[in-house]
């Protein structure tokens, strides 16, 4: 079902994906638009990838958390000061999944921003998990799961990869889409 509707709204799936999509912290990016939520839920359902997802808290309000919940949503504190907080629920998500993808969004919003969280990099480092590369190209419709890298101990080498591959990829709105300006 998700196949066809993913065709009948002109989109094409890249289904050569990396071994690593089944345990992976999964880059989603760029995030740009409401629509890149539910694109990707097809992507993810058509390739069959064990998912949760990264969303807002306030999102988990009646009725909307009848929706995200079933969908994979985890709620996530993004006003919390608390050092670790996020990525210390979400290490534990793979500490009790053996196969589990956590779709984050680094830029976390559909807002220009011109420096991505890091939160993401952390939890694969922290975690020995490979990154993979989700993304949705609004220029080619085609929708898809790239790399993995696995982080090393040099951040700034490894930021530069996510943000060459991404620099490539076209958004819904092209306006509100920024790679990490420290790591290019």
């Amino acid at each position: 079902m998700y196949k066809f509707i993913f065709k009948i709204l002109g989109w094409k799936i890249n289904e050569n994906v990396p071994k690593e999509y089944t345990r992976c912290v999964l880059v989603g990016a760029p995030h740009t638009s409401n629509w890149d939520f539910f694109y990707a839920i097809f992507l993810f359902k058509i390739l069959k990838i064990p998912y949760k997802f990264t969303i807002k808290s306030e999102w988990f309000k009646f009725p909307f958390n009848l929706i995200i919940k079933p969908l994979g949503g985890i709620p996530i504190n993004t006003k919390s000061k608390t050092k670790g907080g996020n990525v210390n629920i979400m290490a534990d998500l793979f500490k009790d999944n053996k196969e589990f993808a956590m779709g984050i969004t680094p830029e976390g919003t559909r807002s220009l921003r011109t420096k991505w969280k890091s939160g993401f990099y952390h939890l694969a480092k922290d975690n020995n998990l490979p990154i993979c590369f989700g993304y949705l190209d609004y220029k080619t419709k085609t929708g898809g799961i790239a790399g993995p890298i696995f982080p090393s101990d040099n951040k700034e080498a490894d930021m530069k990869k996510i943000m060459a591959f991404y620099k490539n990829v076209s958004p819904k709105n092209p306006e509100n889409f920024s790679l990490d300006h420290r790591y290019i």
